[in-house]
Order: structure tokens, then C-alpha cells, then sequence
């Protein structure tokens, strides 16, 4: 649906450029100058095009996941010695809202610093309760499933949650922290 509008603003727009944009100046001894002024014309409007595009994106999120009603969740991991990442659960109240399954690429990418947007939409204010649970390699090289928990209580406002994978080094486990960002 959102591409069938992209294409309609597309040609509407298209449209407008040919009638507002000036005549292009063709040089009749030189069939270059001719193919690259009709080059630059389709360049502009390939650029106004993704312009628009994240123009809609932006205006598409903001329609979607009002300010005062968002929440996003977010994961992120440190060092990652003792735990190797295969997938990520979210329920918020009681209902399923993400399930994630990470390729090598997107963990590397996390061990590196990386944070990864697992979940955006909208909660009503009140008190929540978050479950993620985080499945993968553990120590030993054994399969590992463990799930963490956050109550939390939404107002007006956005509302950002990160979940943290790191290392635990005097246990040698890894440790899954749950916490709200101000």
C-alpha cells in the first residue's frame, strides 16, 4: 500500500516537474549535450525521488507511532565472551510483538558497538510488563535460553527500553539487563 501511494506522489510529482520545469536546451551540431541534459534531468529526478521517499518514511512514522504514544526497544551487547546470540522474543502484556532471529553479520555488528531496533509501536500510559527472552550459545557450548523482565510505567511521551547482553566475568555467564532510558 505504501508503495502505490510512493508511485501516485511519483507521477504526480513527475508531472509537475515537466510543467514547471524550463524547456531543455539542445544543441542540434551535438547529439551529446542533448542525451546529457535529458541525463541530468532523470539524475534530478531520481534524487527527488528518494528525497520524497524519506520524506513518506518519516511522515509515515510519525502517523503510525505517535510521540506520546511510542515505545521502542532496543538491544544491544557487550564483549559477548560467554553468550552467542541466535534470537530475540518480546511480549509486552501478555502478547507476542517481536521474535528475531540474527544472522553472524547482525551479532558481529552489535559486538562491535552496534544497537539494533527490535520493536517500535504504540502503548496507551499505564503500567506495562516487558518479556524478552534471549536464546543462543552459552558457556560450554551449550544451548541457552534465558528471558529477562521489566515493569515499567508509560506517560506522555516516548518511551525507550534497551536490552543489554554482556558478560558476567566472575561467574563466566553472560548477564541479560533490562533498563529504560531517560
Amino acid at each position: 500500500m505504501r508503495h502505490l501511494a510512493f508511485v501516485a506522489l511519483l507521477a504526480s510529482l513527475t508531472a509537475l516537474a515537466q510543467d514547471e520545469a524550463p524547456a531543455p536546451r539542445f544543441i542540434a551540431a551535438e547529439g551529446d549535450d542533448e542525451s546529457r541534459t535529458l541525463d541530468e534531468q532523470v539524475q534530478d529526478l531520481k534524487k527527488l525521488a528518494v528525497d520524497l521517499n524519506r520524506d513518506l518514511f518519516l511522515l509515515e512514522e510519525e502517523l503510525l507511532f505517535p510521540a506520546n504514544t511510542q515505545v521502542a526497544i532496543f538491544v544491544s551487547m557487550d564483549v559477548g565472551e560467554y553468550f552467542a546470540l541466535d534470537s530475540v522474543e518480546l511480549k509486552l502484556d501478555d502478547k507476542d510483538v517481536s521474535n528475531y532471529l540474527y544472522t553472524e553479520r547482525e551479532v558481529d555488528a552489535l559486538h562491535r558497538g552496534g544497537v539494533q531496533r527490535v520493536y517500535v509501536g504504540n502503548l496507551r500510559a499505564g503500567e506495562h510488563e516487558l518479556i524478552a527472552m534471549f536464546t543462543g550459545g552459552g558457556p560450554n557450548e551449550r544451548d541457552y535460553r534465558r528471558g529477562a523482565t521489566l515493569s515499567f510505567d508509560k506517560g506522555i511521551g516516548p518511551k525507550y527500553i534497551e536490552l543489554q547482553i554482556s558478560d558476567r566475568e566472575n561467574r563466566m555467564q553472560p548477564e541479560f539487563v533490562v533498563r529504560e532510558w531517560d
